[in-house]
């Protein structure tokens, strides 16, 4: 299979990339080792309190309230929303995508290889966060969580960048227009994200299910380890909205 596209989108975005790994190694580094200093702030608090929150002193439960809860995937939803919005809606604001179509390329597989570009990078920036926090495991007192349990969480955050990268390109695709695909990811990232976060204090747990948050971390991987059926939801969800961007994509006129 020729991946020239996928490999060229890479090299592009190279400089781009080593930065978001970095970057965010560094913040999931940084507020992982604060844990030895916060825990026992978390358990002063009153019972009710952490669990409306859901938070515990415990290492595990600690880094999926902050690290993992909220900083990461907020992280890994832009890097999926941004990437993904210039898969297709970029070149074609640009006014790029017809002299990249000129090339003896498919529709299918420009959009195609461009996500495969995506998930690569996503993977690669969730490898990163997973080696840093390997690294103070130790010294930030994270030993009751495996290595391979950490793995796991990782697995979904790179899983969750994938879903809202999909989400973007799939949106880019239909619809050429980059400010149509951040404002459209970025609702449906709040919206999903309030869903997973409030569906059960409202009494519709059946709404949490829908968000691809509640997948993300809802089966707790930093105590569980892998959730397969979760991991798979989240690959399923990304396939799914991928084809439909592309299916979009082949049927409509380039906006010029």
């Amino acid at each position: 299979m020729n991946l020239a596209l996928c490999t060229k989108s890479l090299s592009d975005s190279r400089r781009g990339l080593v930065g978001w790994m970095l970057g965010t190694a560094a913040v999931g580094m940084m507020y992982a080792s604060t844990y030895p200093a916060q825990k026992d702030n978390t358990a002063s608090l009153p019972q009710a309190l952490r669990e409306s929150l859901h938070i515990d002193a415990t290492a595990a439960g600690y880094l999926q309230a902050s690290v993992f809860g909220v900083i990461l995937p907020l992280l890994a939803m832009i890097y999926g929303a941004t990437t993904g919005s210039r898969a297709v809606a970029g070149e074609e604001d640009s006014g790029q995508l017809d002299l990249l179509l000129a090339h003896p390329v498919t529709r299918t597989r420009l959009a195609l290889q461009r996500f495969g570009a995506l998930v690569t990078g996503a993977v690669a920036v969730s490898v990163l966060v997973w080696l840093a926090l390997l690294a103070i495991r130790d010294s930030a007192e994270l030993t009751s969580i495996t290595p391979v349990e950490l793995l796991a969480q990782c697995l979904n955050l790179a899983l969750l960048a994938v879903v809202f990268g999909a989400l973007a390109l799939g949106l880019g695709a239909a619809f050429g227009r980059r400010t149509v695909v951040l404002a459209g990811t970025a609702a449906i990232g709040v919206l999903a994200y309030t869903a997973h976060t409030f569906a059960a204090q409202l009494g519709v747990d059946w709404l949490a299910s829908l968000s691809p948050f509640h997948h993300y971390i809802g089966g707790q991987p930093l105590r569980n380890g892998f959730q397969w059926a979760d991991a798979g939801t989240l690959a399923a969800t990304a396939a799914g909205l991928v084809t439909l961007g592309t299916l979009r994509f082949g049927r409509r006129d380039i906006n010029t």
